[in-house]
């Protein structure tokens, strides 16, 4: 019998990589072309602002998960009760859930001057990294790193292999991937458990790895994504890690950038400057 849906007002929808992807079928978790957009902030017939999952979201009503919805907080404006979501579900579970994220850890955030790298770096420091350590093409403001990396820099390997971290979240995937891993391949030495986290593959899909550096070193390398976590722990995300988060922005502790537009404009809507995330408002 198939689920039964809610179906409500739409308010905002963030516009994200994963949303495009599946629009054009390119996505691994679909083949066929999605209508455009699966999450928003949305109001019930009784007033409450949610967030929300389905499917074709990006419409004046839409039907939603009536078992994946979380409240949002009066002080938090649609706006970033909408984009912030994905971010968290990009960073949050991958720091929690594969990587299993320990105080006094150091995390290296391969691609935090994009949107979801921006909340990765929040929120490991909020998880209690003692140290977190950016990775990017130029140098944005990234006030909660405590060190960045340029890729482009013919010292980037040499520079990762001196961070030393305990956890890698990796944005780009592609050459980066491969400089990382190269960094961390080891000598014959005992060495300490690393966690290496793919979430997207923005600069390349495959990479080259060394049979060497998964001999030489403690490395756990996984992924985070649909499909790689398990049911228990989406249930966490909706229970304890979205509704954290939501009072962590609405609070001023956990920020992000957001620009808006209506659904009429959304044609003629241009790339946003990196690190913003575009919300169409109803």
């Amino acid at each position: 019998m198939p689920k039964k849906q809610m179906n409500v007002t739409t308010l905002a929808v963030a516009l994200k990589h994963f949303d495009r992807s599946r629009a054009a079928g390119l996505h691994y978790s679909n083949s066929v072309a999605q209508p455009l957009g699966s999450d928003g902030v949305f109001r019930l017939d009784d007033g409450r602002r949610v967030f929300g999952l389905g499917s074709g979201t990006l419409a004046p009503r839409a039907d939603i998960d009536p078992d994946r919805i979380v409240p949002i907080p009066d002080a938090l404006d649609d706006a970033t009760a909408a984009a912030l979501p994905n971010a968290v579900i990009g960073s949050a579970m991958a720091l929690l859930c594969k990587a299993g994220i320990q105080p006094g850890d150091v995390v290296l955030v391969n691609g935090a001057t994009g949107f979801t790298g921006r909340v990765a770096v929040q929120l490991a420091k909020h998880y209690g990294a003692a140290q977190v350590i950016a990775a990017g093409r130029t140098p944005r403001t990234l006030k909660d790193a405590d060190e960045f990396l340029q890729t482009t820099d013919p010292a980037f390997a040499s520079r990762a292999k001196t961070a030393d971290p305990d956890i890698v979240l990796d944005y780009l995937w592609g050459p980066t991937a491969e400089a990382i891993l190269t960094a961390l391949t080891g000598d014959g030495r005992f060495t300490k458990r690393r966690r290496y986290v793919s979430i997207g593959s923005v600069t390349g899909d495959k990479i080259a790895l060394s049979a060497a550096t998964l001999r030489s070193t403690d490395l756990q390398l996984t992924g985070s994504g649909l499909g790689a976590w398990s049911k228990a722990q989406v249930q966490r995300l909706f229970a304890d890690i979205l509704p954290e988060a939501f009072d962590l922005a609405a609070s001023g502790q956990l920020q992000v950038a957001t620009t808006t537009i209506a659904l009429a404009d959304l044609s003629t809507a241009g790339d946003p400057p990196p690190g913003v995330r575009v919300v169409v408002t109803l």
